[in-house]
Parts: structure tokens; C-alpha cells; sequence
């Protein structure tokens, strides 16, 4: 079972600070989820950047996989995740 170190880049840790605390400690804790074989609700997208998403109640981690690593780029309201 393959193992990632994951990664949060500056944009999604400032998505993160903008959620009420309750939201964000969930999603983070769905994101550390991810160094487990990229346990959770994930799912390949089709002709979108960054190709992976996270699905975490109404929020998307949009996240990129780089060799062993996870690149978590965006987490937004899907209202917003797909423009």
C-alpha cells in the first residue's frame, strides 16, 4: 500500500484559514487522510488542473500527485472549484 508525504501549498493553507474553524479542522484531517493511499473520496478529472479532487461535505481539495507526493494546490466550495 503506497504511502504519500503530503504537501499544502500557500494558496489551498489560505482557502483553510478562510473556513470556520469546525470546517477546516475536518478538512485537514481528510487531507492527512490522503498519505494512505489516497484514502477518501478521490476521483481523477477529466481535462482539469490539478487532476485529482477531494471530495469533504460541499468542499474541494483539488490536489496534484508528483511521484510520492501529494501537492494539495486549492480547497474551495464546489461552487467554486470548477470555474
Amino acid at each position: 500500500m503506497p504511502t504519500y508525504e503530503v504537501r499544502i501549498l500557500p494558496t489551498a493553507l489560505k482557502d483553510v484559514g478562510r473556513m470556520s474553524p469546525d470546517v477546516a479542522r475536518r478538512v485537514v484531517r481528510k487531507i492527512e487522510g490522503l498519505q494512505n493511499n489516497l484514502a477518501g473520496d478521490v476521483k481523477r478529472l477529466v481535462d482539469f488542473h490539478p487532476p485529482y479532487r477531494l471530495r469533504v461535505g460541499d468542499w474541494r481539495v483539488l490536489f496534484d500527485v508528483v511521484g510520492p507526493r501529494v501537492l494539495v494546490q486549492r480547497v474551495l466550495h464546489r461552487s467554486q472549484a470548477y470555474d
